[in-house]
């Protein structure tokens, strides 16, 4: 037995196999103690940002290092008849440096994680750079894993990058597009976390959730996500409802269409039961004040009406939906507030309200907007108007029977 262990490389074996395992126990006790230890510590601090950080298993990277540094440290004690001492320090140094590569990679996904809960990230958001940084990141250990494999210096290989520029520009040429694209974005404030984008050649139209390095993500109406190439954004047509957002005010802009030959001059029944109305009481007094004040000035036969002035009840209709309109607490005043003709067509006579409401959430606005059209369309006859549509199969069937 004793000559046993006087044999070298049975000793040696034994070395190997006691470094190989007190590497494994740093791993458990890293992986199953400190972590749990670490998990306890981040639950009873009132911060969040370690919480994240425990989430995106940034500490979990560490424990994978506890075994590389303790293989490395008796690097030169461990013995294989194919490998020796320098080439196991390499390997390990690459390893640890891929770790180190990925768990920056969490720290970074850990920042844009905890910046988004600030309410900045929602105008500058940064997930973009934060990308660009990792490929930089990458790119530079890389180098330095090559460099080392190689037992070259990193600056032979960085020397060595120059003709590889034109493939480098070729590869990455998207991402340096859309890195552009970003930063003018960004910069002018054309788009933020938040907005509602519509792009219709991508069939986009909704939220925005998510501005990446070489993407925009979007959250539709309908629930499915539309993903936009960052770099097109400056090239594609897109219209952003931000600004109605922060106005306060959310456009109404529909026509009612009225049958011209309903539209004639008031009689004075019609007028008796105009002067009736609420909404008409100061717009018909004044009116018809000024109608008789012009026509008694004037001399001309009043036995026919197409003499001298007479209210319309197409006009009369109208004052009466600015009056309608004006009285509504759901429109803005302060915006644009317009009902007027449009040219005759062969639908009819358009009348287009042209308002705004004070409400800019979408159920609330589309029910804001039907209550306004429900009541015009259904008082219409009340001045002797009709409501235009194309003849169906029940107006066909009159005139059959007729």
């Amino acid at each position: 037995m004793e000559e046993f262990f006087k044999n070298q490389n049975v000793v040696d074996s034994i070395k190997t196999i006691i470094i190989i395992f007190s590497a494994l126990i740093a791993f458990v006790v890293s992986k199953k103690v400190i972590l749990k230890i670490i998990e306890k510590i981040t639950q009873k601090t009132k911060s969040n940002w370690d919480n994240v950080l425990f989430e995106q298993k940034v500490f979990n990277r560490f424990a994978y290092l506890s075994p590389a540094i303790i293989l490395y440290l008796f690097a030169d004690k461990i013995t294989f008849n194919f490998l020796d001492a320098d080439l196991v320090q390499k390997l390990l140094i690459t390893y640890m440096a891929i770790v180190v590569l990925l768990t920056i990679d969490k720290v970074l996904n850990s920042f844009i994680e905890i910046y988004r809960s600030f309410e900045v990230s929602k105008r500058v958001p940064v997930k973009g750079y934060i990308q660009l940084l990792k490929i930089f990141l990458y790119i530079i250990g890389s180098i330095m894993i090559i460099a080392n494999l190689l037992d070259k210096s990193p600056t032979t290989l960085l020397s060595g990058i120059g003709a590889l520029t034109a493939v480098l520009m070729l590869v990455f040429k998207n991402s340096i597009l859309s890195l552009v694209a970003n930063i003018q974005i960004t910069s002018n404030k054309l788009i933020k976390i938040g907005d509602w984008l519509e792009i219709k050649r991508f069939g986009a139209d909704g939220d925005v959730i998510e501005i990446a390095l070489n993407y925009i993500r979007i959250q539709n109406w309908d629930k499915t996500i539309s993903v936009v190439p960052m770099h097109l954004m400056l090239e594609e047509a897109y219209k952003n409802w931000s600004g109605m957002t922060n106005s306060g005010g959310r456009r109404i802009k529909r026509s009612i269409h009225l049958d011209i030959n309903s539209i004639k001059l008031c009689d004075e029944k019609m007028i008796e039961r105009f002067n009736k109305i609420n909404l008409l009481n100061d717009y018909m007094a004044k009116k018809i004040d000024d109608i008789k004040n012009e026509n008694d000035s004037s001399e001309f036969d009043n036995t026919l009406l197409v003499n001298g002035r007479h209210l319309t009840n197409i006009g009369t209709y109208r004052a009466y939906i600015q009056a309608y309109l004006a009285a509504n607490p759901s429109i803005h005043k302060d915006m644009t507030f317009l009902v007027r003709q449009l040219a005759p067509d062969e639908k009819g006579l358009p009348i287009e309200l042209y308002i705004f409401s004070n409400n800019i959430n979408w159920v609330a606005y589309e029910g804001i907007q039907a209550d306004i059209f429900d009541h015009l369309l259904a008082v219409a006859p009340e001045f002797d108007l009709r409501i235009y549509q194309s003849p169906a199969g029940n107006d066909f069937n009159k005139l059959v029977s007729q």
